[in-house]
């Protein structure tokens, strides 16, 4: 079950496009948030006491909060995001950032440093943002050499201490630290803006199976650490989104587009999670 918490004006629109989203008009920007006059309460006072509130109680039915696609760049949206990640953090849930979402990290790296349950999403342009914002060097042939672009997002989830890092380019590198994973599996030849969604809501859902495999919600031995099941859900996010791109193409040629991406999701999943031949 997907939740969607977002502006007012933006509600009607994306409750129109699927009866499978639950939608939240919950979240306000600047332009809403002006004070209409010096007895209209401060912006402090109406994200506290009205715009937080409705938005906390949902998360504590949540189980996995995606950051960033949609959000936006201004000032208070951002900073109900910050808040959100914040109280994710208290709760620990799972969070996924994407999109804007980095732009904040970005911003203010310290929001998600440290944290274990949370996986970045960049793309090439936000990875190398991200390096800058941390100090962490971008050597000579990043990102075409494979091992260089490897270290390189090795040292950039290093120096985040917890938080995956899962790269996305021509070859998706994976690491929290500690371990790198590489997902060279062929993609479409085409890619599309908005296909990021479809890796972080499949990221998302990796995270929820995690979340119901320590729960104990079917018999098994527990095998799996925290961090094995934090890598092996960015790397199957990565191979189902290369797999629908690589699919949607076959489909659509050089007409893709990301919407095409949804419709191949449930094959994706068969063919790589449950056919023998592709099993990961």
């Amino acid at each position: 079950m997907s939740h969607v918490i977002c502006e007012r004006g933006a509600a009607h629109v994306i409750k129109s496009y699927s009866p499978n989203l639950m939608v939240h008009p919950y979240m306000r920007d600047s332009n809403s948030l002006v004070p209409a006059s010096t007895t209209t309460p401060s912006i402090s006072t109406l994200l506290n006491e009205e715009i937080l509130p409705p938005i906390y109680a949902l998360m504590s039915r949540l189980h996995v909060v995606v950051v960033g696609p949609g959000l936006g760049r201004d000032k208070v949206m951002l900073e109900i995001a910050t808040k959100v990640i914040e109280r994710a953090k208290e709760l620990g849930l799972h969070i996924v950032i994407d999109a804007d979402g980095l732009y904040l990290v970005q911003q203010s790296p310290d929001v998600i440093k440290g944290y274990t349950k949370a996986v970045l999403t960049p793309n090439i342009v936000e990875f190398q943002r991200l390096c800058n914002a941390l100090g962490v060097e971008i050597p000579k042939g990043f990102p075409e050499d494979a091992a260089t672009a490897k270290r390189t997002c090795h040292a950039l989830a290093k120096a985040f201490g917890g938080p995956v890092v899962l790269a996305k380019g021509r070859v998706d590198y994976i690491s929290d630290g500690n371990f790198e994973f590489t997902c060279d599996m062929p993609g479409g030849k085409k890619r599309v803006g908005g296909q990021g969604d479809t890796l972080s809501g499949t990221l998302s859902t990796f995270l929820a199976w995690k979340h119901a495999y320590q729960s104990r919600i079917w018999d098994h031995d527990v095998s799996l650490d925290e961090s094995s099941l934090m890598m092996l859900s960015a790397y199957g996010a990565a191979a189902i989104t290369r797999y629908c791109s690589r699919a949607a193409y076959g489909k659509y040629g050089r007409a893709m587009l990301a919407s095409n991406l949804s419709e191949m999701v449930g094959d994706a999943f068969s063919a790589l999670l449950e056919d023998d031949k592709y099993r990961i």
